[in-house]
């Protein structure tokens, strides 16, 4: 059961991400924290995420414009690097309340309530019209690169801010999609990096075979979206994915999962 759960949020997730503003990290992240720690999900949904990009990069990436790519990502793979290194640090920060419920412990950290906080914000960006409609001047692609690293490197939250930054770019939608993509390569990689202690240490406690399948069905879905690419946004899944996220979101900040 939880592989077939996992299989099909992935596929669909990743799907989605070509004509839908929920990204497959947004969509796969509760999924993993359902299993996982939650500092340990964000990584294994960074994984499957980049390899998911990678594999997205041979269906769009000729398309891509590089002037966009260089003027956002640059600053982007840095500040990634910055917000993986506070996930770590605040990681390890201890619990700021702990209380019983069903004869089993629940702990309120400051991870979880960050994580929960940003799960909430970037959720209300596909529920709130005016916030999906938000966008920048491309004078300001530095910044947006910079806030969208950060907040990747942090809780794997990119996708939002960088289409807000990139609306503006005057790119066609396959070389907005492909250069998206591109960028967040970039961020999962900077990420990576400063994940990988933490999931070397854990070694074989981590459930290869579901990190396999969710790569796998993550590819399928990509695939499938590539070919309805020019579908319009689907309003309904938004509205209600994005309210069982907020949902995940409280449960997650009071410490029930």
């Amino acid at each position: 059961m939880d592989f077939i759960l996992v299989g099909i949020v992935a596929l669909l997730g990743s799907g989605l991400t070509f004509f839908s503003g929920f990204g497959l990290g947004t969509l796969l992240l509760p999924v993993f924290a359902l299993f996982f720690p939650i500092d340990i999900a964000i990584a294994l949904t960074a994984i499957v995420h980049l390899l998911n990009n990678l594999f997205k990069l041979t269906l769009v990436g000729k398309k891509a414009d590089i002037q966009t790519i260089i003027r956002f990502g640059l600053p982007a793979i840095l500040f990634a690097f910055l917000g993986a290194y506070t996930l770590t640090k605040l990681t390890y920060l201890e619990p700021v309340y702990t209380y019983s419920l069903f004869n089993k412990i629940h702990e309120i950290t400051i991870i979880k309530i960050c994580i929960s906080v940003l799960l909430i914000f970037f959720s209300l960006f596909d529920l709130i019209p005016k916030l999906k409609r938000l966008e920048f001047d491309i004078k300001y692609l530095p910044l947006g690169g910079a806030l969208s690293g950060f907040f990747g490197g942090l809780s794997g939250h990119q996708g939002a801010l960088r289409t807000a930054f990139l609306i503006r770019a005057k790119l066609s939608k396959e070389a907005f999609i492909a250069t998206g993509v591109f960028i967040a390569c970039f961020i999962d990689v900077s990420r990576l990096a400063v994940y990988a202690k933490d999931l070397f240490l854990l070694g074989d406690k981590l459930n290869y075979p579901m990190l396999i399948t969710a790569t796998l069905m993550a590819f399928i879905g990509a695939y499938l979206g590539n070919k309805f690419l020019k579908k319009v946004t689907i309003h309904t899944i938004q509205l209600v994915v994005g309210v069982l996220l907020i949902i995940f979101a409280i449960l997650l900040g009071i410490g029930v999962l």
